[in-house]
């Protein structure tokens, strides 16, 4: 069943597109407000989508039905992330991101974007997708299954922009930069930025988000 979601449109002629995953027990309703605040200049012509993740048990919250993009199972940081539930939502996404090619948009005008779990489906599938997107943007997330990252990438050269929170005691930033030494040591184009702030998003944090989109989408 394909995703449904929350969108911004472009403010014009649309020309790019933001694909946004929310967090666990999240919807997209909740970033949906960042598109307008982030204030992106109209002729870029930005879509923004916010995919609601599907409802399903999450075995840390006692199997607890809730908006998910995989199981959790264990607190542990190598067992986190269910691999084939990151798949399985990777593969949906990526049903929302050949939608935007036919209609028009090219792959490097299309930015895959995520917190916490969305985070990690993003950093999943962005490298591992056939065409290189314009970049992937990974806020206060980790890696699953690192290891296999060498063998599955496709895109060496692919523009990362990382953000985590100091402070963050859900996903630790040690995590974070875990997942960061991996990309760099992959060549990837990658960048961190670092807020002292717990597992959240900072007004600061938005602004660098902002001139990344722009330095990107121009």
């Amino acid at each position: 069943m394909s995703l449904e979601f929350v969108e911004y449109a472009a403010q014009s002629e649309h020309k790019a597109t933001v694909i946004w995953l929310h967090g666990l027990g999240d919807s997209g309703d909740g970033f949906a407000p960042v598109a307008p605040q982030l204030n992106l200049p109209s002729e870029l012509g930005i879509r923004f989508i916010f995919p609601h993740a599907p409802v399903q048990p999450v075995t840390i919250n006692g199997g607890m039905e809730m908006r998910s993009w995989y199981d959790i199972k264990s607190i542990e940081l190598d067992k986190r992330a269910d691999e084939q539930g990151v798949r399985d939502s990777a593969a949906k996404v990526e049903e929302l991101i050949n939608k935007e090619i036919a209609n028009g948009i090219p792959a490097n005008k299309i930015i895959l974007a995520g917190f916490s779990q969305g985070g990690v489906v993003s950093l999943h599938l962005a490298p591992r997708f056939e065409q290189k997107l314009g970049g992937v943007m990974a806020l206060s997330t980790y890696m699953c299954v690192p290891h296999k990252f060498a063998d599955e990438a496709k895109h060496s050269d692919l523009n990362v922009f990382m953000a985590h929170g100091s402070q963050d005691n859900v996903v630790p930033h040690s995590a974070g930069r875990n997942a960061f030494e991996v990309l760099t040591a992959h060549n990837m184009d990658v960048s961190w930025q670092e807020y002292p702030m717990a597992h959240q998003v900072c007004a600061e944090e938005l602004q660098a988000i902002r001139q990344w989109l722009i330095a990107r989408l121009s």
